[in-house]
């Protein structure tokens, strides 16, 4: 791996789930800095410039749409949405926060 290798930020609360996307991503020759709160993703994004952020809605402290509405107000790099929620108003409104794509529970085949 080297710094030439595209790096993505996993903003993703549960260990065994960001565990298991850092092995799949790594074995692909991806680098991978990672956050488990939204409190953590401006300052990651800022000091590592990551090419994709790979986000969670439901995170601890915050919410998955409202940080990529907050990203979208000072960065353009592209977010996709992978979560378990499986409603259609949650893609809507985080495609309408400024998302690139969104995969949902249905789209992933957990509903």
């Amino acid at each position: 791996m080297s710094n030439l290798d595209p790096l993505i930020l996993v903003v993703e609360d549960e260990a065994p789930l960001r565990k298991f996307i850092r092995a799949s991503l790594c074995s692909h020759e991806y680098r991978i800095v990672e956050a488990d709160h939204v409190s953590q993703v401006a300052a990651l994004v800022s000091s590592h410039n990551p090419d994709l952020v790979l986000m969670d809605l439901g995170l601890p402290d915050g919410d998955g749409i409202e940080l990529t509405k907050d990203l979208r107000e000072w960065s353009r790099v592209p977010v996709i949405i992978i979560s378990a929620r499986g409603l259609e108003d949650d893609k809507v409104a985080a495609l309408d926060a400024g998302a690139d794509e969104v995969y949902l529970g249905r789209d992933l085949g957990t509903d």
